[in-house]
């Protein structure tokens, strides 16, 4: 045995930030090193991603994940004990080989997954330097990021058919710069909501402003006119991007937009975004239609993904095999990458890996139910994801993965630089 085995896993049942349980895992090793982690969970979640084992009973109104513990405590500790930390790849093979589902349902992809990042974590304190220095070296790229700013869908009550309406400040030049733009946008948007008669006082689920507006439109225009009263230039120095989560707007046959009446079918549904592209700076869509509607995903990338990103969240599920259809048949031009679809470190890299060969942009992304962790923030500076999102500039279990590349780009000084936006004129994926 060397020094970075792992000697010991212990878990138990944590909270995520709704106060739902997660498993929470600690990873040491025989030399004293050890990875802490937190498994994150999402709100809007797709049918192919990793799943989750949750007890069903009358805890915690069924969401407790003692089930999940005690198969890290019976079944997946073994499987690891013994095995370098530092070979993360070796780590998740044994933990996935515990598990006939490639799912991970058995098990609970909780359960693997907590113990993927805490064992990660520990190769990293092992060899004495922070996780996205082991990943990636000593000129680190911060990610550009994509903040949220108006929340609706399942982060906020249904207030807007669409999930989020984000800023992304594509004119900074570093990380603390960007970040203190849309701080002062997120600011600049609560007082134009507050000036029309919306109370901004409760937030979602990731931080972001949660109104009641008469209309999903509205909400793009509150957020320019707080780019504005922040005192800079939508589209030059901040654009918007909109997760539409178009999972929970389909139902079968048509799209569904509650807030304005109406049931929109694929055609029309497309014109009504390409609208939305036309009239506001809209730089990013994520999930535009339903995970398996692939024709029309070819459709829409066709008619949208020439000046505007297309990234594709529930659609690939940081899936390697859905990434490769994508690929195949042109859709999407961007893969949100969370870690806790996939199940495992190791295949979240994979994917991360494969789409920027394919010459796809990648968004390294929280969930809606995460935790204080900043493994996140490591993991899209080391692998040089070029871009982040992790919710809004409020709520701890956000500002701790906004602090850490704060720290990460203090540290790094002068070697450090802002990854500009992939969509710029004269950025390679143009």
């Amino acid at each position: 045995m060397t020094g970075a085995t792992i000697s010991r896993v212990t878990a138990w049942e944590a909270l995520d930030s709704r106060g739902r349980p997660t498993v929470g895992c600690v990873v040491s090793l025989a030399n004293g090193a050890h990875g802490r982690a937190l498994a994150p969970s999402g709100a809007s979640t797709g049918s192919h991603e990793a799943r989750e084992l949750r007890d069903g009973d009358e805890r915690y109104d069924g969401f407790g994940v003692r089930r999940a513990v005690a198969n890290v405590e019976a079944v997946l500790r073994d499987a690891v004990m013994g095995l370098d930390a530092r070979d993360t790849a070796a780590v998740d093979a044994a933990l996935e080989r515990m598990d006939a589902d490639p799912l991970l349902g058995g098990v609970g992809a909780n359960a693997v997954l907590a113990i993927s990042l805490a064992a990660a974590l520990a190769g990293a304190d092992a060899a004495r330097m922070p996780l996205w220095r082991l990943l990636g070296g000593n000129r680190p790229r911060l990610p550009m990021p994509m903040v949220n700013i108006i929340s609706g869908g399942a982060h906020a009550g249904r207030a807007l058919d669409v999930q989020d309406i984000l800023a992304v400040p594509v004119g900074a030049t570093t990380f603390t710069q960007a970040l203190e733009w849309v701080s002062r946008v997120r600011a600049g948007t609560a007082e134009v909501l507050r000036e029309r008669g919306h109370a901004t006082a409760l937030v979602a689920d990731e931080g972001g402003l949660a109104a009641a507006l008469p209309d999903n439109e509205a909400a793009l225009a509150a957020v320019v006119d707080g780019i504005h009263r922040a005192g800079l230039a939508p589209g030059a120095d901040v654009s918007l991007a909109v997760d539409i989560a178009a999972n929970q707007l389909w139902d079968g046959e048509a799209y569904h937009l509650e807030l304005e009446g109406e049931r929109l079918d694929e055609r029309a549904w497309l014109r009504r975004l390409l609208s939305w592209c036309d009239a506001y700076p809209v730089v990013s869509l994520e999930d535009v239609l339903a995970e398996d509607e692939w024709h029309g995903w070819a459709a829409a990338t066709s008619l949208l993904g020439t000046d505007c990103q297309i990234v594709g969240d529930d659609l690939f599920a940081t899936n390697a095999a859905r990434l490769e259809r994508g690929f195949q048949t042109s859709v999407a031009n961007a893969v949100l990458v969370k870690p806790n679809q996939a199940g495992t470190f190791s295949r979240a890299r994979r994917v991360l890996e494969l789409a920027q060969r394919q010459g796809y942009a990648t968004v390294v992304s929280a969930r809606s139910g995460d935790t204080e962790d900043h493994w996140l923030s490591d993991l899209a500076v080391g692998l040089d994801a070029g871009q982040i999102k992790v919710g809004s500039t409020m709520r701890s279990e956000r500002t701790t993965k906004w602090n850490r590349l704060l720290e990460i780009e203090a540290s790094a000084g002068g070697a450090a630089c802002l990854a500009p936006w992939p969509w710029a004129d004269d950025h390679p994926l143009r």
